[in-house]
């Protein structure tokens, strides 16, 4: 049951640009890799990274001449590098940081096929490839998580203790909760950010649009109150899921953010996390577990939004009904498994109330006793 709802759950969750955006080559001159249709820049670099469930991933290192700090960039659902590559260059230009990103797992060029687990040792593998190849210090790392990027990038951060900051772009509660508005986390659900950003202990910058039609702006502001440092957030008045770069103060209050970090880092307590120690302390959402209670609230149910333009290249498209369509489940069966969600919640109360009354019961017995 687990294996079918998360393979389920992935399909909506993961659209790769197909074919991908780019090809890697290799440079005749000097031997590196390089985009089919960029030529090579001094202080770019590509790579490709085996990650430790046994992919091969393809990530770019931007450098800067002025960084103190580096941004580990996890893009969103249905990008990749090609895609993405002139923004990195802009972002680490503007802001003056050195800039790694990556494809996950069956993005891009990168092997294997995208899954909730493989994002989290793709991730993995672009942490420790900074450690290792560019002596990155963790306290000099800023982790920026965009759309379903938000949860390998909230996954590493609940684990590593002194890194600098992180960016949340349009990041989501959990994978259900984009489809419905429930009100605990299951067993079942992918990429719950909702149970870990409390355990995130740097400063979390949270950038949101207020008319997102893919991912409510409600996800956003939720994780931001659960934040353990906030910092200043951004409601984008009109932004949507896929257009935020385009205003004029994401870049300006990305950089003041930055700006602020730099100067007045967070002092945590504890040494720096090593990379052969993430896997252990990893709390890995393979278990089974019990529902439980979350702290997850909503002003309102969220209208489902049907759509049939296109959106960008960064959307997340968990509400295309077409693409239930595509992997053989109807909007019906779905309707009939919220349902019997629903029907399991009340279950539960009806339990809980059934116990409550004999407790009452049982004292008034004492009582009586007593008298």
């Amino acid at each position: 049951m687990g294996g079918v709802t998360s393979s389920m759950a992935a399909k909506f969750a993961f659209f790769p640009p197909n074919p991908p955006s780019y090809k890697l080559i290799t440079d005749n001159a000097t031997g590196l890799l390089v985009l089919d249709y960029s030529p090579r820049r001094e202080n770019i670099e590509f790579l490709r990274l085996p990650t430790r469930r046994g992919t091969e991933i393809v990530a770019v290192y931007i450098r800067h001449p002025m960084a103190t700090s580096t941004l580990l960039y996890s893009h969103g659902n249905a990008a990749d590098i090609g895609q993405m590559y002139e923004l990195f260059v802009e972002l680490s230009v503007h802001l003056r940081v050195n800039l790694f990103g990556y494809d996950y797992s069956g993005y891009g060029q990168s092997s294997g096929k995208p899954s909730e687990q493989n994002t989290y040792a793709d991730i993995e593998a672009a942490y420790k490839c900074l450690e290792e190849n560019y002596g990155t210090k963790q306290e000099d790392i800023i982790l920026y998580g965009q759309s379903v990027g938000s949860g390998p990038t909230l996954d590493l951060a609940a684990r590593l203790p002194k890194l600098r900051a992180v960016v949340l772009h349009s990041p989501i509660l959990s994978g259900l909760r984009v489809m419905y508005p429930v009100k605990r986390t299951y067993w079942f659900d992918i990429y719950k950010n909702i149970d870990k950003i409390p355990l995130v202990k740097c400063p979390v910058l949270v950038i949101h649009g207020t008319a997102d039609e893919v991912v409510d702006c409600s996800h956003g502001k939720q994780l931001w109150q659960m934040c353990q440092e906030k910092y200043e957030p951004l409601w984008l008045k009109g932004g949507n899921h896929c257009d935020l770069e385009l205003y004029p103060e994401y870049s300006r209050h990305l950089k003041k953010f930055i700006l602020s970090v730099e100067k007045s880092p967070s002092r945590r307590n504890g040494s720096r996390s090593s990379t052969d120690r993430l896997e252990q302390s990893r709390r890995s959402t393979d278990f089974f577990e019990a529902p439980r209670k979350s702290s997850d609230w909503r002003e309102a149910p969220r209208k489902s939004i049907d759509r049939s333009e296109k959106l960008k290249t960064h959307d997340y498209k968990f509400h295309n009904i077409d693409k239930l369509d595509k992997i053989g489940i109807s909007f019906d069966q779905m309707e009939r498994s919220r349902r019997s969600v629903e029907y399991h919640e009340k279950s539960r109360r009806s339990i809980d109330q059934q116990l409550q009354k004999a407790r009452k019961s049982v004292d008034w017995l004492d009582r009586i006793r007593a008298g």
